[in-house]
């Protein structure tokens, strides 16, 4: 919106900030890129230290996988990532936080864990295709393994016979 006082115009951010980001594209110093443009430089000026004092935003980080995206892109910014795993639906992963550690539960380490004991499936592979590291689900398999009760074997006690 534009405003004319007395024969200049007053401009609104919306067009200095589109005026400081062409300019931080464009290869010209300020004073060429307002002689270019038309507009003063001293509003300019101005206008670039009220934006520099902003405060710049963080970058998006966006998660990889060897599979693909770590998480669907469809997903709005308050949508929960704590999705039901069914028994009929893959094992839910919950993304990795910034500062925190995943938690599985003691039935998701077993199911994974079963997963990986299946006939001609790599332990490496299924780690992978979970966001797991292949050290993490062998030590789940040991301790699972160690937490099984223990097994009896039937023993029959006969009397010796002496020589």
């Amino acid at each position: 919106m534009a405003k004319t006082i007395e024969g200049w115009e007053r401009r609104g951010e919306r067009f200095w900030r589109a005026h400081h980001e062409a300019w931080k594209r464009s290869s010209l110093n300020q004073r060429e890129y307002c002689e270019v443009h038309r507009i003063p430089q001293k509003a300019f000026e101005n206008w670039r230290q009220i934006f520099r004092r902003e405060p710049e935003p963080a970058p998006l980080k966006l998660l990889h996988r060897r599979s693909g995206l770590s998480h669907r892109l469809s997903h709005t910014l308050n949508h929960t990532l704590s999705h039901v795993a069914s028994s009929t639906s893959p094992i839910a992963v919950p993304p990795a936080r910034e500062g925190r550690r995943r938690r599985y539960s003691d039935l998701d380490r077993q199911r994974l864990v079963a997963e990986a004991d299946q006939p001609g499936a790599s332990l490496s592979e299924v780690a992978r295709r979970h966001g797991l590291d292949r050290r993490m689900l062998l030590r789940w398999k040991q301790d699972l393994a160690a937490a099984k009760a223990p097994e009896f074997v039937a023993v029959e006690i006969v009397e010796a016979v002496g020589p």
